[in-house]
């Protein structure tokens, strides 16, 4: 971690962060109600960054376990001028276990999660059915799961993942990947990757309404 993000936990961690215990919805995080999203895992937070910036009439809560990625979107927040986003530092598992009331979320981001490419690692991935039922639970009919990932076995296994959550439809048909990313925001390290020749798959779910078909306008 760099002497700047630490000074950015230290500095601005009262004015951007999330304490343990709190009940995490709109108006506990931002004060008033508005249309929450989550993205899991921030990484460097640019895409946060970039969504905060292009939709101030939303909020986010970004949720990681890394300092130096956490110092460096604090950093960012505090020199954009941005003020709808929120962070956490914590296990989203248990996060979204005992601090996410159900329905209440507009969004879950999962992007470019740790792939553990290797076959004896694989029950390490993030995207597991006990943790996407909880992604589900937490959105609110109509919300949407939007998945990305540039390995293509870790994308066959979101599909039979997700496809097995009986609360989650696809817009694009069963067993298909959306066309593009949608409004995810397209990282450097993404077009590098895209210009090499590497893929990228989004899946993008939606939460079905309470009769257990897709919701008025979900896709």
């Amino acid at each position: 971690m760099t002497d700047a993000q630490r000074r950015a936990i230290e500095e601005l961690w009262p004015r951007f962060g999330v304490e343990e215990g709190s009940r995490i919805d709109a108006v506990s995080l931002f004060g008033r109600s508005l249309p929450l999203a989550v993205e899991v895992g921030f990484g460097n937070g640019d895409a946060l960054l970039q969504l905060a910036a292009a939709y101030p009439e939303r909020g986010f809560l970004g949720i990681d376990v890394y300092p130096p990625g956490v110092g460096r979107l604090l950093a960012g927040l505090a020199a954009r001028g941005l003020d709808n986003v929120r962070v956490l530092r914590g296990d989203a598992v248990a996060v979204f276990e005992e601090r996410i009331p159900e329905s209440s979320l507009d969004a879950v981001y999962v992007w470019f999660p740790d792939p553990w490419p290797k076959k004896r690692h694989q029950k390490r991935r993030l995207v597991q059915p006990a943790l996407v039922a909880l992604w589900a639970r937490a959105l609110r009919p109509g919300g949407t799961l939007h998945l990305a990932t540039d390995w293509e076995d870790y994308a066959l296994g979101m599909l039979e993942v997700t496809g097995a959550e009986p609360r989650l439809v696809s817009p694009a048909g069963p067993g298909r990947f959306a066309e593009g990313p949608g409004d995810r925001p397209v990282t450097r390290f993404e077009r590098r990757g895209r210009r090499l020749g590497h893929g990228v798959w989004d899946l993008v779910l939606v939460r079905r309404g309470d009769q257990g078909s897709p919701a008025s306008g979900a896709a």
